[in-house]
């Protein structure tokens, strides 16, 4: 799209002699042509020549470059042709030779100018006298594309709540054996934590918040003498076991399933408790450990090192020879009609996490920011000004989603994923360089970074740096890179891999058509456009993008 235009222009009539002729530029060549938007710029580079025989000696032409679109006109810096004779500041034009007409001119971007003109303006003089040069027109029409790269084509990051309605708690007790033996003592049966123990099945079993999800029994025997004695001593210290706590819960009216298990030889609860002790040459048996693997050679290379197993049998074997008793309970939280009733009525018996899931029960937006607002104002949560950012984002409002991100920094400034959002917000904003400060604090984001950056550098007009960041991203603003690229195969697949296609991935497939000659393209993916976002029909029409359709009536039809 930047072949150059030429067009060959007649030179004004001359006036009553040639050493009073003022000439506009022929031979015009725009760089650029169509014009594009780059950035938040339209610019463009103009050549031309200035005939022979034809510049005043006394001349002066000031050349304003104007783009011309409906509503208005945007003007250029203007460049002073002088001739020979001419004192005034200006490029001097040979009157036999004639010369060469070079000038650059660049215009701020509105979304009008997506429909445009450009013209030269002229004022000229000879001497004292004013002549009258009409204006040139010498381009026709703006590639835009550039501008369907938008911010919110980046999916902002939820910082989500911890809410959980069931919350699993573990609580054991260990009844301890003697040597060899599996009967029950009364010390072990009445100790505290087996009285705790008891107290919180029954807790669990009554409480309506809670509920037993599992009761286990295992028996244990330590790693010393031999296997048949071990797993005999293991089943009949879970057995013994099990039906105390039978007993128990038939006494206090819980009906739960015990699940049973045994270990005849707990190395690992040895390796534990061995890891944990101050013993000495602790690091000497460790090594045993893992040296060997045979729990009978094991045991003979421990017990070969006389200096220190005196103290493993005293201080070490005793604690495994037992049974364990492990109650898994459900916390059960509250129910969301619960919450919203509490929200609504009383916020105060909510907790953070709570509160945060409650924005998620509704999808109303005025909803969401008032709970986000009393998290925050309860809590001071980071989360609830982030997530109020991302609420006001969506709804196109970038002024109050910037000033909650920037609350949600103010308690976490190295969050990842709040600077990642607000990059995106500032980006929205046309805050390039804020924009790039954020995005620099975001590694780690679950947002996808790249993306956002490729975004950021097509926004600015950074096209190379673009190309780069995109990598394999497969969004809308990365086709749109493509496109620019012209690597249209490119375009092609990514926009068939939008996750979440939209009526912009549609319109940039007809674009895409339209430049690659595929009439079909054009038509079936534009109809498709404009079904899912009927403002695309305004912009189909003046989009220069689509020219070689523009009068077909198919394609008005679609767009009309």
């Amino acid at each position: 799209m930047k072949k150059g235009l030429f067009l060959s222009l007649i030179a004004v009539a001359m006036l009553a002699s040639c050493s009073k002729t003022l000439p506009q530029p022929e031979q015009i060549s725009v760089n650029p042509s169509p014009l594009a938007v780059v950035g938040d710029k339209v610019s463009a580079d103009i050549t031309g020549t200035f005939p022979v025989k034809k510049f005043a000696k006394k001349g002066v032409l000031t050349v304003t470059p104007v783009l011309k679109y409906a509503g208005g006109e945007a003007v250029g810096s203007p460049v002073t042709y002088v001739g020979e004779k001419v004192k005034e500041n200006g490029t001097t034009v040979s009157y036999k030779a004639g010369g060469q007409y070079t000038q650059s001119c660049s215009f701020d971007y509105v979304p009008a100018m997506d429909k445009c003109e450009l013209f030269l303006r002229f004022t000229a003089k000879v001497g004292k006298k004013e002549i009258e040069v009409p204006e040139l027109k010498i381009a026709d029409g703006l590639v835009a594309t550039a501008k369907l790269a938008k911010a919110s084509d980046n999916k902002s990051v939820v910082t989500p709540d911890k809410f959980q309605r069931v919350i699993q708690q573990m609580q054991e007790a260990d009844i301890k054996f003697l040597i060899q033996q599996a009967n029950l003592r009364s010390s072990e049966t009445k100790s505290q934590q087996m009285q705790d123990l008891q107290a919180a099945i029954k807790e669990a079993d009554q409480n309506e918040r809670k509920a037993i999800n599992k009761l286990e029994v295992s028996g244990y025997a330590s790693p010393d003498g031999g296997m048949d004695l071990n797993e005999k001593l293991a089943g009949q210290r879970q057995k013994n076991a099990q039906d105390f706590l039978q007993k128990q819960l038939k006494k206090d009216k819980v009906n739960a399933t015990i699940a049973s298990d045994i270990t005849a030889e707990d190395w690992a609860g040895f390796q534990a408790l061995l890891e944990n002790s101050n013993m000495q040459d602790k690091e000497l048996v460790l090594r045993v450990l893992s040296m060997y693997t045979d729990p009978e050679e094991r045991e003979a290379q421990i017990k070969n090192l006389s200096s220190v197993y005196s103290t493993i049998a005293d201080e070490i074997l005793p604690a495994l020879r037992r049974s364990r008793l492990i109650l898994t309970t459900d916390l059960i939280g509250k129910s969301d009609e619960e919450i919203l009733n509490f929200l609504k009525n009383d916020p105060s018996q909510l907790s953070v996490e709570e509160m945060l899931y409650a924005a998620t029960l509704t999808n109303d937006n005025a909803e969401k920011i008032a709970t986000y607002q009393k998290v925050a104002d309860q809590f001071n949560d980071f989360r609830a000004f982030n997530n109020m950012g991302m609420v006001y984002f969506e709804q196109g409002n970038v002024a109050e989603a910037r000033r909650a991100y920037n609350k949600a920094l103010a308690i976490e400034p190295q969050n990842a994923d709040v600077n990642f959002n607000a990059g995106v917000a500032a980006m929205a904003d046309g805050d390039f360089a804020k924009a790039e400060e954020h995005f620099g604090k975001a590694a780690g984001t679950q947002g996808n970074l790249a993306a956002a950056m490729g975004t950021l550098y097509t926004m600015k007009g950074d096209y190379k740096a673009a190309k780069s960041a995109y990598a394999q991203a497969a969004t809308n603003n990365a086709a749109v890179q493509q496109i620019l690229d012209e690597d249209y195969a490119g375009a092609r697949q990514t926009l068939a891999n939008v996750k979440e296609p939209n009526g912009v991935t549609a319109y940039l497939q007809a674009v895409v058509g339209a430049r690659t000659n595929d009439r079909n393209a054009v038509y079936s993916n534009m109809k498709e456009a404009v079904a899912k976002d009927a403002s695309l029909k305004a912009r189909a029409q003046n989009d220069i993008e689509f020219a070689k359709f523009a009068e077909d009536a198919e394609f008005q039809a679609i767009v009309k």
